[in-house]
């Protein structure tokens, strides 16, 4: 019961946080993004308050034992902070950077962690909502960010394919992958064909 009302305050808060980055989706919203991370990564201070909290309700050796309560949350949240830290950098946020914004820890060994699955599982997410973005980019006139967003996403289907993975569920998300490359790949060969690739990229000669 303990537990299940501390999950329930984070599902609250990743809510919150998922639709303040929506907002980066709307034509207007890309004008505003560092500021819509920054508020991100405030809300992100009441997560580490709520999992300290979690930490304190179950036995620390019996972590797996609970894993199931707060495994989906977890996930989302793995999913908000790497979508984050995308918006920022258009990088792929590490598990231990993930386990940092989160306040908990990369280390089994050393209580509370970020497990490996619910990593790959939030990193599959933001996959997902990459391929949403690339698409609403175009509706926005950036031109230039699907290209990224593609070369991106590649990169992660190739860390992908290097794992052996066993897990159901992730397997069938990795799957999901696939089609969000195809979609992002539909998106630049749709710029390429009207010659907005050229323009993303800086034309001939770097003419805008």
């Amino acid at each position: 019961q303990e537990i299940r009302k501390v999950v329930q305050a984070l599902e609250q808060t990743a809510r919150e946080i998922l639709t303040l980055l929506q907002g980066v989706h709307q034509g207007a919203g890309f004008q505003d993004i560092p500021k819509k991370c920054q508020k991100a990564r405030e809300h992100f201070g009441t997560v580490r308050t709520q999992l300290e909290s979690l930490k304190t309700k179950f036995p620390a050796d019996q972590y797996y034992r609970f894993h199931e309560h707060w495994r989906f949350v977890l996930q989302r949240l793995v999913f908000l902070a790497a979508f984050v830290v995308f918006l920022e950098s258009e990088t792929l946020v590490t598990r231990e950077a993930v386990a940092e914004i989160l306040g908990i820890e990369a280390d089994r060994e050393q209580g509370f962690h970020l497990d490996i699955e619910d990593y790959l599982s939030g990193v599959l997410t933001l996959a997902s909502e990459l391929a949403r973005l690339a698409v609403n980019s175009v509706t926005a006139g950036d031109y230039s960010r699907p290209l990224r967003i593609s070369t991106f996403i590649n990169e992660l289907d190739s860390g992908f394919r290097l794992l052996n993975l066993k897990n159901d569920s992730l397997r069938k998300r990795y799957d999901g992958l696939k089609y969000d490359v195809k979609k992002i790949e539909e998106v630049v060969y749709d710029l390429s064909i009207r010659g907005l690739n050229k323009e993303a990229t800086g034309g001939v000669g770097g003419e805008k």
